[in-house]
């Protein structure tokens, strides 16, 4: 049987991914959003685990971060919000994304056998490169979960193999120099990483770091396998509330949906 994530890709037309930050700006309204993801046209959900040190986070996810950390969110509850919104949902996959710190004080086998249980598909862990991530990765593995790497405009031809070969799921294209939410490169330099990582990796390519608009959402759709939006849709949470969040949602996956 292919997995959760298998079946987005296979559906033939590029992919929405939606993240957000668990426990923001508590673990209730948390919960209520992602249950509404994929109503509003999301294909594979990205959640968030709030962490001390977000190096690679823009201010306003790091924002998102202190917020979900005062509410008392803890990666453990985060792991509880997927195991609710299996409940109802059993086809969404669901990407935990956050720092490695927090996973390994859990522990790699106990936040393997923790996730999965709660109907968790994959981790992308920003902060752990493929010379350190072995024995979470063989944890995940061995419990039917993918380790997504992410490549970059820095990743060369030397070090392209070497972040690849243990990706599975899908690679996740850091679009940018810098930080979430910054300014995303321009189509033709996307168009030529993407094709650069899709020959390496075989592997489903999305793009993230910087998209924020429907427009921009169908110019990355066209070449990508899929589109990663979060700082948009975080920012739009906290400033103007769910409805105005998931309004955006849909107008960002139709985008992404009819690109092609």
């Amino acid at each position: 049987m292919s997995t959760r994530i298998e079946q987005i890709f296979a559906k033939g037309r590029p992919a929405f991914v939606a993240y957000i930050m668990g426990g923001d700006p508590d673990l209730a309204t948390a919960q209520d959003v992602m249950n509404a993801l994929p109503g509003a046209g999301v294909d594979i959900i990205e959640l968030g685990f709030p962490f001390t040190d977000p190096m690679a986070d823009g201010p306003v996810i790091e924002d998102a971060g202190i917020r979900a950390r005062k509410a008392g969110t803890t990666l453990a509850s985060v792991i509880g919000m997927a195991r609710t919104f299996r409940e109802t949902d059993q086809s969404t996959p669901i990407i935990l994304m956050g720092y490695a710190n927090p996973v390994y004080h859990m522990g790699y086998e106990a936040f393997s056998e923790l996730a999965s249980k709660a109907g968790v598909d994959g981790a992308i862990i920003v902060d752990l490169p493929p010379e350190e991530d072995g024995p979470l990765r063989e944890a995940m593995d061995s419990k039917g979960m993918s380790l997504i790497r992410l490549a970059t405009p820095t990743t060369d031809a030397k070090r392209l193999p070497k972040v690849v070969s243990g990706s599975s799921g899908f690679v996740y294209y850091v679009s940018m120099n810098g930080v979430t939410g910054g300014a995303l490169a321009s189509g033709g330099s996307v168009r030529e990483q993407v094709a650069r990582v899709k020959h390496a990796s075989k592997l489903p390519v999305v793009v993230g770091f910087g998209v924020r608009t429907p427009e921009r959402a169908a110019e990355i759709a066209r070449d990508a396998d899929g589109v990663v939006v979060g700082t948009a849709i975080v920012q739009a949470l906290h400033q103007d509330g769910k409805d105005a969040a998931l309004a955006l949602v849909r107008s960002l996956s139709d985008a992404t949906h009819t690109a092609k």
